[in-house]
């Protein structure tokens, strides 16, 4: 079977299942497990955001939403070229990944599996069905998952809960949407800023300084820089009076933590 990924998580799970031989082609974004690497590209990225702040991100991607351009190329005709017998896409979220919407009309009579996940069942439900698509045993894999995601949360539940929030974006800050809370939720965290099920959408450093967090941990999507450039506690004096007592921690996580909906989600139990 020949299979082009357009989702870094679905690369992540074609590895996993034992199926990365059969990949012929993935993004520019697609970095793990190592081995993705050495794979073709047909993707890159239209806006040169690599040296680009938070808040200058922000400001080109709603820009180029706002004009309707995409953030995305794909290189449509090599994928015609590979004759792939799957093509990966996902419909959660045009800024994140490709949206199979974007490569729908240029590959028409190639099969395309549209991932969707809103919580951590949907994510395992994607891997199985992406499985099964692939006609391939999910079974091992599925049980390591759940063996692991209960094993965490059992841990967690030995603990006294801790009150955090957790950031998916600096400035703006974006509170923890879709499946992150779920993780949250195993590992004893109460995030009063969550959005369970739903996207994240921006706050304002004031709504996090009035959660009165007793950590903060951020995970700026796709661009490690950030996280070493502006930490919470320096855009918000309550939340830098906070970090100067020693009532908060902070915690900046890479930026794959919990961020694709793939396999390697349940490790950032």
């Amino acid at each position: 079977m020949r299979i082009v990924s357009l989702l870094p998580s679905a690369t992540e799970s074609l590895f996993a299942l034992g199926l990365g031989n059969c990949l012929v082609a993935v993004t520019h974004e697609c970095d793990y497990p190592p081995e993705a690497a050495s794979l073709p590209i047909v993707t890159r990225s239209t806006l040169g955001l690599e040296d680009k702040d938070s808040a200058s991100i922000e400001a080109a991607v709603s820009l180029a939403a706002l004009e309707g351009r995409s953030l995305y190329f794909v290189d449509t005709e090599a994928i015609r070229d590979l004759e792939p017998d799957l093509v990966v896409a996902q419909d959660i979220c045009r800024v994140c990944a490709v949206s199979a919407d974007q490569v729908v009309p240029d590959l028409v009579g190639i099969r395309i599996i549209r991932q969707h996940p809103h919580s951590l069942q949907d994510v395992l439900g994607d891997i199985e069905n992406l499985a099964a698509a692939c006609g391939t045993d999910s079974t091992p894999l599925m049980r390591n998952l759940r063996s692991r995601i209960e094993t965490a949360s059992q841990v967690a539940r030995r603990l006294p809960p801790v009150r955090a929030v957790f950031l998916e974006w600096l400035d703006p800050p974006y509170p923890a949407g879709h499946w992150t809370p779920d993780l949250l939720a195993l590992a004893g965290i109460e995030d009063p800023l969550g959005r369970p099920g739903k996207p994240s959408v921006p706050a304002s450093w004031a709504d996090v300084a009035a959660a009165e967090p007793q950590a903060c941990s951020w995970r700026p999507a796709g661009s490690p820089k950030i996280a070493r450039r502006r930490r919470p506690c320096e855009c918000e004096p309550r939340l830098r009076r906070w970090a100067q007592r020693g009532s908060s921690s902070w915690t900046a996580l890479p930026t794959s933590t919990g961020r694709d909906p793939g396999w390697s989600t349940p490790s950032s139990c």
